[in-house]
């Protein structure tokens, strides 16, 4: 089993959302972060003035799926998530090694 992280950008998150939905994949933990990468922030102007923004704001998506089923998730999500621009985020593949239910207890390895 895998747990899949993608750390994307928040206007992308409703196609990747639709995305994995029409291939059957609907389970996920989904968290508003900040951060920065190489683009080390972003220059804005306010009221006409520039400021740097050092953090971005980013959409982190994480679910988990069978070993046999990973690239495919990868897939959709890099394929949806892509603009082209620096930004657009990054996936992180760890292996899990069991997941419990915690109503039922049901063990999934």
């Amino acid at each position: 089993m895998k747990m899949i992280m993608a750390v994307i950008r928040p206007e992308k998150f409703d196609a990747v959302k639709q995305a994995l939905a029409d291939k059957g994949y609907f389970g996920m933990t989904v968290t508003e972060v900040s951060g920065r990468g190489e683009q080390r922030g972003v220059c804005l102007q306010y009221r006409g003035k520039p400021i740097h923004v050092d953090v971005i704001q980013k959409t982190e998506i994480q679910l988990t799926t069978c070993d046999e089923k990973a690239d495919e998730v990868i897939d959709i999500i890099r394929t949806t998530a892509c603009s082209g621009r620096i930004g657009d985020g990054r996936i992180f593949v760890v292996p899990v090694e069991k997941a419990i239910t915690i109503r039922t207890g049901e063990v999934f390895y």
